[in-house]
């Protein structure tokens, strides 16, 4: 472990004050079993404790007087560092699919784009579709509108909404689809 290397429960313990690195006199003190005991001091606190064979963490160092629980801190980082995993596994991130097409497709390409666009939508994705315009297609941009217009109507009984309506930027029509 090279000097600027610190692990998960060197940073929790600077985070958190525990035993003799409590600086205020008192505390609210609530036990092991989670019975609020009151205000007490800091000394007090400390040798109820040790007694116990267990740590004095300050849980709420905001408060006035600051809360301090009497608990195994072996035993409450790791229970913390699991329910952060669990948070973490649990959540989906949106990302954005794009899609990108020419306004001369065809009828079979067509309904293919149309299925991955139910495909990510249904996986809980955002869709771009983007309809690129090369050389003299951008006269005839009005073309791509209307193939955007038909993607809408094509996806109308699908649940999902428009999040940006189909518009032209530069050399490319585009419209984003959310679930």
């Amino acid at each position: 472990m090279y000097l600027g290397e610190r692990t998960i429960s060197e940073r929790l313990s600077e985070q958190l004050p525990m035993n003799e690195k409590i600086r205020s006199k008192e505390l609210l003190l609530i036990d092991d079993e989670g019975n609020n005991l009151g205000t007490i001091s800091t000394s007090t606190a400390l040798s109820m404790a040790k007694e116990k064979d267990l740590d004095l963490v300050v849980i709420s160092p905001n408060q006035d007087p600051p809360v301090a629980k009497i608990l195994d801190y072996g035993k409450y980082k790791f229970q913390s560092e699991k329910k952060a995993k669990e948070a973490k596994k649990k959540q989906h991130v949106v990302s954005l699919k794009e899609l990108k097409l020419r306004y001369k497709i065809d009828l079979h390409d067509y309904n293919v784009r149309i299925k991955s666009i139910k495909k990510f939508i249904e996986a809980g994705n955002k869709v771009k579709v983007v309809i690129m315009l090369r050389g003299r297609e951008v006269q005839h941009a009005h073309l791509a509108m209307g193939l955007m217009e038909r993607i809408l109507t094509d996806l109308e009984d699908f649940p999902m909404a428009v999040e940006k309506k189909p518009s032209r930027e530069g050399n490319n029509v585009l419209m984003i689809l959310a679930p």
